[in-house]
């Protein structure tokens, strides 16, 4: 069966993109696989120091419980209309993606994540995809009101005076 496979964090970001990968396992007639990935504190050095298994059992359970919240966000007012499967990988978010859209029919659906400058020291998981990926890889830009929201956050955060102006057409 062909998939349609969607990373989420629960960002807006990612709650756009996973309604783009609904959308398309519609057309296609694909199996919607929503995946998100997470991490034992400290990365994986944290996983094997200290951590002890009821620990990384906790972490995948909050995981387990942070995708559920994400579809409930996601399709709290009508469901996604495909067959949906939520799935929680332990790994990094761009190999965990690739790994799980393998086939060459499926599509693989990321968020463009925030361009924050902060934010761009991190890898970028759409980047990651792109460079290794068999499958096709549909990147979805922030919305028009996410980046006006950002846009906003920032003046506030340096605090720049708001400029009327720029409220009207």
């Amino acid at each position: 069966m062909r998939r349609v496979v969607v990373g989420v964090t629960g960002t807006l970001g990612s709650l756009a993109a996973l309604h783009r990968a609904a959308a398309e396992a519609r057309v296609r007639d694909a199996e919607l696989r929503v995946v998100l990935a997470w991490q034992a504190p400290g990365g994986e050095l944290g996983g094997r120091n200290g951590l002890g298994p009821r620990a990384l059992a906790q972490c995948r359970t909050a995981a387990v419980e942070r995708l559920r919240e994400v579809l409930d966000t996601a399709f709290r007012a009508a469901k996604p209309g495909v067959t949906l499967a939520g799935i929680t990988v332990r790994g990094t978010p761009g190999a965990a993606l690739v790994d799980a859209a393998r086939g060459v029919e499926d599509l693989l659906v990321v968020g463009t994540g925030s361009r924050a400058p902060l934010r761009r020291l991190r890898p970028s998981v759409a980047r990651y995809c792109l460079a290794h990926a068999a499958c096709p890889v549909l990147v979805v830009p922030p919305s028009p009101l996410q980046v006006e929201f950002d846009a906003a956050h920032r003046r506030n955060f340096w605090r720049i005076p708001l400029d009327a102006r720029e409220l009207g057409p």
